[in-house]
């Protein structure tokens, strides 16, 4: 693994890092938001359409480039951080952890052992095929990132005791699910969700982790900048092919 400050040494130090979600399931704009300078790019395998092999050539295409990798997955499997992790992915999001074994079973899934459960294996793409394997092996605990997301209220019970299990790197919420389980689906400005911000930032604060968020508009980045929010993502590559093709059309119609 590189000598370079790794991107979980920048999450762990507070750096304020950009980032934007994937989820066309597609190589070319995966490379498009890379090449565009973003810090992370977050390659959604919960709800996008890919396949192992779209992930493959998603994360061939932006390795070119100084931009992290982090894959959703679609549940707290081991053999799904398995496969993403092989395939070269520099940490993974893992959607509803609700409480500390949650949080412990996701960690234990990223690490090799001592330090996890994660099955090993020299060839592969994250090991070089095996000429690299030595020092990702010694390294790999301390530069994957894991990800917890914040989506119930179960979860936000145990914040402290998720931000506490070692290896947890951010509190990440995921919105429309957490708004959704607090009954104000896609109220997020009411009271109960800035409060669950408030609280999920404060935890992750005590327990020197990160706190995350997928940006629903652009007015609220300031705002949850002050709150304590430092991994954010903002739009995705759907977003932006979805808006950008009815601007277009609608210039057209308007002739």
């Amino acid at each position: 693994m590189s000598s370079a400050k790794s991107f979980r040494a920048r999450v762990l130090a507070g750096e304020w890092l950009c980032g934007s979600f994937i989820n066309l399931g597609s190589a070319l704009t995966a490379e498009i938001a890379a090449r565009a300078g973003f810090d992370w790019l977050m390659l959604d395998y919960e709800h996008g359409p890919g396949s192992e092999e779209t992930l493959l050539h998603q994360l061939q295409a932006v390795a070119a480039y100084h931009t992290a990798t982090v894959v959703r997955i679609a549940d707290n499997e081991a053999p799904r951080f398995k496969r993403a992790l092989d395939l070269g992915a520099g940490g993974v999001m893992v959607p509803y952890v609700n409480n500390r074994d949650e949080a412990q079973s996701a960690v234990s899934s990223v690490r090799y052992p001592p330090h996890g459960t994660r099955g090993v294996s020299k060839f592969n793409r994250a090991a070089g095929f095996g000429l690299g394997f030595d020092e990702y092996y010694k390294h790999a605990h301390e530069q994957l990132v894991t990800m917890a997301q914040i989506e119930t209220p179960e979860s936000l019970e145990h914040l402290d005791a998720i931000a506490g299990v070692d290896g947890v790197d951010v509190l990440f919420i995921g919105p429309l699910d957490l708004t959704t389980n607090l009954g104000v689906q896609g109220e997020f400005d009411h009271p109960l969700f800035v409060e669950a911000r408030i609280k999920v930032a404060a935890a992750a604060k005590h327990a020197g982790k990160a706190a995350g968020i997928l940006v629903t508009a652009a007015a609220q980045i300031p705002v949850l900048r002050a709150e304590g929010y430092t991994v954010m993502a903002f739009g995705s590559d759907g977003g932006a092919v979805t808006s950008g093709l009815a601007q277009s059309l609608a210039a057209l119609r308007s002739k």
